[in-house]
């Protein structure tokens, strides 16, 4: 069972950037699609953006999109998250999850496997 460990949140402003890191603990991680959810305070988790295992499909919500960049290095077990322009919007706790079998990229019931999360804070 893989286990996934979030770092790289805090407390920026807005216009600013931070990369986020996912480092599994298991060398099968390379087999895992993998994806980054977000909650923000009395909302439901939403999807931001997916990776298949192999790094050649990716997926972003439309808010992200044009600001966050998902990538993963298999080499090292750890899945990224640059997120560049920053909103306060961004605001939210922020989650990555793994899963073998994934159909659809964005739906959170198709990934097994999450992390506690790590906080990002945008202020304006």
């Amino acid at each position: 069972q893989v286990q996934l460990v979030e770092s790289g949140g805090g407390s920026v402003q807005a216009g600013d950037s931070l990369r986020l890191s996912c480092a599994a603990s298991e060398r099968t991680f390379s087999r895992y699609h993998m994806a980054w959810f977000r909650q923000a305070p009395g909302k439901d988790r939403e999807f931001v953006a997916a990776i298949t295992f192999t790094g050649g499909t990716t997926s972003y919500a439309d808010s992200v999109k044009g600001r966050f960049t998902i990538s993963r290095d298999n080499a090292k077990n750890t899945l990224y998250l640059q997120m560049n322009s920053l909103k306060p919007e961004d605001t939210a706790v922020y989650y990555c999850a793994g899963g073998l079998r994934v159909g659809i990229l964005s739906m959170r019931n198709q990934y097994n496997y999450w992390g506690q999360g790590t906080q990002v804070t945008v202020s304006s």
